[in-house]
């Protein structure tokens, strides 16, 4: 893999050398509402050179860790059947060559290609999710591959009892109920997420952690397709991100910027600092 020529700040290592790799999964071809994630990843590229690349919140420094940057993907906008596929494929390659797959997205449909290389590799996975959304819809408009929908198809190869959702606060009745019974489920917030990241890291579980950005208040990220009102802070994130990954992170992605839905720049600065934190957690 070649490096990208605009690279997230402080990720600039060569591939053979990187711990971590990055890449972009531009695609929203089934959003539902206000289109745009597609541009997510090149802007969090674009715009992290804003930021330090320390964190005060972590005293760590992204320069210390070897992070590799390979770019966006070039996904087929109308098919997400090929889109998944080449998603599935990039991180399979870098479970392959024992690196950690962290995907920008991008809608959250994305999240599905990347599960299933990881569970092939992971067979008793489990998901961590931090969404407003469910995104348990058996089907949404007929298409059974939806963003509405990523949960449901992500279920369907885990089982029952293996998504961990929080800040959920948006959904069909039909889809809390399937929650309620097939899904571990705390709406609004993080309430017993340290107990279950306690559990999981104490039996050594594999996770895969997905973050749709909208789970955060639309007054801190307006920048998204689907805001919806509730969310949480960047602090409560921030710290929310801190406690899963002292569990057995095995891959991991954040998805949903448009970045084009708000003109201040202040949902895609957001991302990258999101992001930032998110890669020195996952690096002790």
């Amino acid at each position: 893999m070649k490096q990208n020529i605009e690279t997230f700040i402080g990720c600039d290592c060569e591939y053979k050398d990187a711990k971590t790799v990055l890449f972009g999964a531009p695609f929203d071809s089934t959003t539902s509402f206000r289109p745009g994630a597609r541009f997510g990843s090149s802007a969090i590229r674009h715009e992290s050179f804003g930021l330090e690349t320390y964190s005060p919140y972590q005293d760590k420094d992204l320069t210390e860790y070897q992070v590799f940057d390979s770019g966006d993907l070039e996904l087929c906008f109308g098919n997400s059947k090929a889109a998944l596929s080449d998603i599935e494929d990039r991180t399979r390659q870098i479970l392959q060559d024992e690196k950690f797959p962290l995907m920008i997205g991008g809608e959250h449909l994305v999240t599905l290609g990347a599960v299933r290389a990881v569970l092939e590799k992971y067979p008793d996975l489990h998901i961590v999710h931090f969404d407003a959304h469910t995104d348990l819809r058996n089907d949404y408009l007929g298409t059974e591959l939806s963003h509405a929908c990523v949960m449901r198809r992500c279920h369907d190869l885990l089982g029952d009892g293996r998504i961990h959702q929080f800040c959920i606060r948006s959904g069909e009745r039909e889809e809390f109920e399937f929650a309620k019974i097939h899904t571990d489920i705390h709406p609004f917030g993080f309430d017993g997420l340290p107990e279950l990241i306690n559990h999981l890291r104490k039996s050594s579980i594999p996770v895969y952690f997905t973050i749709d950005l909208d789970c955060l208040d639309p007054s801190v990220f307006p920048g998204t397709g689907t805001p919806e009102a509730g969310g949480v802070t960047f602090m409560h994130l921030l710290s929310a991100i801190l406690t899963v990954c002292q569990s057995r992170i095995v891959g991991a992605d954040i998805n949903e910027l448009a970045p084009m839905l708000d003109q201040s720049g202040v949902s895609t600065a957001t991302a990258c600092k999101v992001l930032r934190e998110l890669l020195l957690a996952l690096n002790p």
